[in-house]
């Protein structure tokens, strides 16, 4: 690291030793948990590069919800005015202005460039094609970098696979995440071998899993599988991640406010009891036959019962089908004991558009939905508007998928759980839009639920850091699916 690099925002403590860590090595890893900064910590690195006449290209890939924040709010806010500049950003259906924007990358550049895809388009043949274009011109004197790293830990993914390929072509690797192991340390083979081939002495993955993966043949029903049963040398493992990574919490580096969590139950139509405990019943018969019974299935049957839980439902020939509901109305009770601004959370697209129509009618003006229906030059407006506290802007309606990963939403000191999302680190994402660098007041994160339903459960593992996923088979998933709600 230079020892006057020009720093445009001043770096805390943490980012400066990661910076300092991670300094000219060719692979390193930031686990540095969400709200630390470790998008500055990666721009910075990125800069202090190009002074040294490293690099002078970049490629950050990032999730679709995220990575546009890198070029309309982290690079023009951190990156050095000392450093020539320019950002590319891929769009996979561009405009004429768009195509010519992205082909201005094969126009030689004194400067850095620093070109941004999402990490979906590595999924197909055209971002593929691209990411490879760019790895075999720019890779020899490039950095490629992914934030939300644990996009790809599956090693089976087609992204997966393409980006490792990708991967190869550039001198400098960098990976980014606050969750490294979001379900086992098996997320971290994929990860590591971004940063490069064999990064942690293994060949393949069957290979790695044999030496940190307890593994038996288990029999459900007609089928067969392996499963894991446990993890081994573990201490092992620690120590070899720890020589190209520097991990760091919230805990540890920042002052911020304590979380609150509090449920709010709310009781459920007799018509979606009635819905509940048939949908119930066919899934426990499902169970019960041993057909087909998979984690997909068994899942599919726990959303079904969620969405009606939630006051809908969508039937297989896809119509909607709307419940009577008592969860909007504890919605705006907890709203209406509530102050300053306020964040509502649900994975249903149907459940945003009714509480944006409910919150219109009683709060004119003052609510704004981002989920995937939200146009993109809709986006980043909201997300000012809401950080702005002159703003009448008081309620951010969003899925946790589209808006939970990237954003920084610190005026809210209030958030909603309306429906959970199964998936842990999707909710762990979401909780820290509003619980990091910025932050000053406590938050309170309120999840509303049915009482002795499925509700409970996907809330208590939630907070619990467990993962559904790895849970809703066998006879837990029956445990799960039995509960009946409370008269």
């Amino acid at each position: 690291m230079s020892v006057n690099y020009p720093f445009k925002t001043k770096p805390y403590k943490h980012q400066l030793y990661a910076m300092q860590e991670a300094g000219n090595k060719q692979k390193f890893a930031f686990f540095m948990e969400m709200g630390t900064g470790k998008s500055k910590t990666l721009i910075d690195n990125l800069g202090d590069l190009f002074l040294q006449d490293e690099v002078n290209f970049a490629l950050i890939i990032a999730p679709k919800g995220v990575y546009r924040n890198w070029v309309t709010k982290e690079l023009p806010e951190h990156m050095s005015d000392d450093i020539p500049h320019r950002v590319i950003r891929w769009v996979s259906g561009p405009s004429k202005k768009q195509q010519e924007e992205m082909r201005s990358v094969r126009h030689e550049y004194d400067g850095l460039t620093v070109f941004v895809m999402n990490v979906e388009s590595f999924s197909t043949s055209k971002g593929q094609a691209a990411g490879d274009w760019l790895g075999k011109k720019f890779g020899t004197k490039g950095l490629i970098a992914i934030d939300e790293s644990t996009t790809i830990k599956n090693p089976k993914a087609k992204r997966t696979k393409s980006l490792l390929k990708v991967a190869n072509h550039f001198k400098y690797r960098r990976i980014l995440t606050g969750s490294p192991v979001t379900r086992s340390p098996m997320d971290l083979f994929s990860q590591c071998e971004f940063l490069g081939p064999r990064t942690l002495g293994f060949d393949s993955y069957y290979a790695y899993q044999g030496r940190y993966a307890v593994v038996n043949k288990r029999q459900f029903g007609h089928h067969s599988f392996q499963q894991i049963v446990g993890y081994r040398h573990l201490e092992e493992l620690t120590k070899k991640v720890n020589q190209f990574s520097y991990r760091v919490l919230k805990k540890d580096c920042l002052d911020l406010p304590e979380k609150t969590y509090t449920i709010r139950y709310v009781s459920m139509t007799e018509d979606q009891r009635k819905m509940y405990d048939e949908l119930r019943h066919e899934a426990l018969t499902l169970l019960d036959s041993g057909d087909l019974v998979t984690a997909q299935n068994v899942m599919t049957q726990m959303l079904r019962l969620q969405q009606v839980l939630s006051g809908h439902l969508m039937t297989d020939d896809g119509e909607l089908v709307e419940l009577q509901t008592k969860r909007l109305e504890a919605l705006l009770d907890v709203v209406e004991e509530s102050s300053g601004k306020i964040i509502i959370w649900s994975r249903f697209r149907n459940d945003i558009q009714r509480i944006g129509k409910l919150l219109e009618e009683k709060y004119p003006l003052q609510s704004a939905s981002y989920y995937g229906d939200t146009p993109d030059d809709e986006r980043q407006e909201i997300v000012t508007r809401f950080q702005d506290p002159d703003s009448g802007l008081r309620f951010f309606i969003g899925n946790p998928q589209t808006a939970g990963y990237g954003l920084t939403l610190t005026e809210a000191n209030t958030v909603i759980y309306y429906a959970n999302d199964f998936n842990l680190e999707t909710r762990i994402q979401s909780e820290d839009r509003c619980h990091r660098i910025g932050q000053t007041n406590p938050v309170t994160y309120i999840d509303l639920i049915t009482e002795n339903t499925i509700d409970e459960k996907i809330v208590k593992a939630l907070r619990n850091k467990i993962d559904l996923g790895a849970v809703v088979l066998g006879e837990e998933a029956r445990e799960w699916l039995q509960i009946k709600p409370t008269k």
